[in-house]
């Protein structure tokens, strides 16, 4: 049964985060991790963030409860895509005139009110994607709308701020990062909480990356677009879903997260009916119960000096089991916790099947004996290190009991369409002001000379009228970069041809393995400018794409290399009187020169050739 949004007050708004193409927001160097670019010296930084309060005098809540793991941080720097800046060895310079630029095209492209001035503000980040501890981030204008086919949705603001590091490697007590990401310009735009379900959710989404396109000075290809969703209903809380990268799932995700707060709404009424929360954790060391158990993985914790520690949780006999959303269940979410916690790679509960796990009826029923588990009461175990364990059904018990309260807010990660919980949702107190960057004055003079792109109406009639079809066209604005179609198109070859090679050949070959990535603009360009000259024909492009991509060679040297030099004219002429000889005429005659040349001779001009 599809989930009622009207009847349980559900309300939802996005944010929408892209990569400006410019230089980084406050220093020289330039970064496109999605295309080929040069290397420079390299180095390797270590560190250790804590927490701090914010202008207000408090400390965050999601900057404490990333604090509290005491991890370590690497990153790497490659001098050609990042400095002293990024390393937070030098204070910012300058803010970037193109980036805070595009900025405010998109501003007003959203009907948006741009400020007097722009203040720049820390953003406290502490999990490591920021070398600083912080990130630099400002309002840059505030109102606005966007229209959609059910209604226009408010923009609540439009911020210019730094790109994360990118992640390399997670592990227990220490993360890796690379540096080339990092200050990055990005624009966020919020909407208001006007968004009436999921699909009108992915709608919006999609309307504002088309008007982020339009622009021409966005990047693209994956990671550079990210949507961060805000969701709550009737009796639930807002909770912030982040990182949803396929507009196909954000439908289902805002659905699912729905789902989710309404079964925690019922869960909760069916709790205070019959238990109360407990006052504190009681979390005891069972390790001696499995001392000499079947199950491979605590066997092997113990033998590594690990511990195995369970808790009770009173009236939650049959409810771990219940499902939230679909293959998601009160347990899952208990689990996400701890794994949040701890980094531990999650938890045993008394609703599972632990036959699966091979322990013995004898080892369940000490268990429920030490823990003092009634009929109606469920157990968590938790295996590992005893700090890290300790940790983590702390989390469990806390996130149980907040089961008897409202759901509380907080921050989850997108996984395709459904969501797992990564922090408790972060607040004002995490804001204070950015000393090392003066406020940046914006006069009617700069606001008057920005120029605002053509529409995607525009755009899409103007693309009409040079041959492409109503589908080319459209995939031409929604998959490709519209700006690059028409730079190709610029080198004389057909534009249909230019648009199916970007929206189509290139992406059938992705799919097939080939690193199409390394073939680059320019190199793509010269591809379209061989067949403009009629050096190839349309059936040989894939393979040409592909030399291309593999060898990073020239054009000429992948159409020689690969024998796709097209053979038209005298040489045609030549090739179809030697078939003719043989006595063949007539489709006989098409039929076999396709046969031999069909990746080097146009099909057009043979049959004409055939035919005169």
């Amino acid at each position: 049964m599809a989930f009622d949004f009207a009847v349980n007050g559900f309300k939802c708004g996005i944010e929408v985060h892209q990569r400006l193409d410019t230089n980084k927001l406050f220093c020289g160097c330039y970064c496109d991790p999605n295309k080929p670019g040069p290397e420079g010296r390299k180095a390797v930084l270590k560190r250790r963030l804590r927490a701090v309060a914010g202008e207000l005098g408090e400390l965050d809540a999601a900057a404490a409860f990333e604090s509290v793991k005491a991890k370590e941080f690497t990153y790497s720097v490659d001098s050609a895509s990042a400095c002293l800046v990024e390393a937070d060895e030098e204070p910012p310079h300058g803010v970037c005139k193109e980036a805070l630029e595009v900025a405010l095209q998109i501003a007003l492209l959203l009907n948006s009110r741009v400020v007097d001035e722009v203040h720049f503000m820390r953003k406290t980040v502490v999990d490591g994607s920021a070398v600083s501890g912080f990130q630099r981030t400002a309002l840059v204008a505030s109102g606005g709308w966007i229209e959609t086919t059910r209604g226009k949705v408010g923009i609540q603001g439009v911020f210019l701020e730094e790109e994360a590091a990118g992640i390399v490697e997670r592990s227990g007590d220490s993360a890796e990062y690379r540096l080339d990401r990092l200050g990055i310009p990005l624009v966020e735009i919020a909407t208001d909480a006007s968004i009436k379900d999921g699909g009108h959710c992915k709608e919006v989404a999609e309307k504002i990356g088309l008007l982020l396109r339009s622009t021409g000075r966005v990047q693209r290809g994956i990671g550079t677009i990210r949507q961060d969703l805000n969701v709550s209903i009737k009796g639930g809380a807002k909770v912030e879903i982040k990182g949803a990268q396929e507009l196909a799932d954000i439908p289902l995700l805002v659905e699912n997260e729905a789902a989710r707060q309404l079964a925690f709404a019922l869960l909760r009424k069916e709790l205070r009916s019959h238990s109360e929360p407990e006052p504190r954790i009681h979390a005891i060391d069972l390790s001696h119960v499995f001392a000499s158990t079947k199950c491979g993985f605590v066997s092997k914790a113990l033998a590594d000096s690990g511990m195995v520690f369970g808790i009770r949780l009173k009236g939650f006999a049959m409810l771990l089991g219940r499902e939230v959303m679909p293959d998601h269940r009160v347990g899952t979410e208990l689990s996400g916790r701890a794994k949040a916690a701890s980094g531990v790679g999650g938890i045993i509960h008394s609703d599972e099947d632990l036959g699966k796990y091979r322990f013995s009826t004898t080892e369940i029923s000490a268990v429920r004996k030490i823990l003092e588990c009634g009929d109606n009461d469920a157990f968590v175990l938790c295996v590992g290190p005893e700090n890290a364990v300790v940790r983590a059904l702390s989390a469990v018990f806390e996130r149980a009991m907040q089961c008897f309260d409202e759901l509380e807010g907080e921050t989850r990660a997108a996984f395709g369409n459904k969501s797992v919980f990564a922090r408790p949702l972060p607040g004002a107190h995490r804001m204070y002001p950015e000393t090392d960057v003066p406020p940046v004055r914006l006069t009617h003079a700069l606001i008057k000379s920005i120029e605002l792109p053509e529409s995607f109406e525009d755009k899409k009639k103007r693309f009409l009228k040079m041959g492409l079809n109503e589908e080319l066209a459209t995939k031409v604005l929604r998959e490709s970069d519209a700006v690059g179609f028409e730079g190709f198109v610029a080198t004389g070859a057909e534009p249909t041809f230019v648009a199916a090679t970007l929206v189509e050949t290139l992406k059938s070959l992705r799919r097939d393995g080939v690193p199409i990535e390394k073939i680059g603009s320019e190199r793509l360009k010269a591809f379209f400018a061989a067949f403009a000259k009629n050096e190839f024909v349309k059936a040989a492009a894939p393979l040409l794409l592909t030399e291309l991509a593999l060898k990073q060679s020239s054009v000429q040297t992948a159409l020689d290399s690969r024998g796709l030099c097209r053979i038209g004219g005298t040489e045609l002429k030549e090739a179809i009187d030697a078939l003719k000889k043989r006595g063949l005429a007539g489709k006989q005659l098409f039929s076999e020169a396709m046969k031999r040349h069909r990746l080097n001779v146009d099909a057009g001009e043979l049959v004409e050739l055939i035919s005169g």
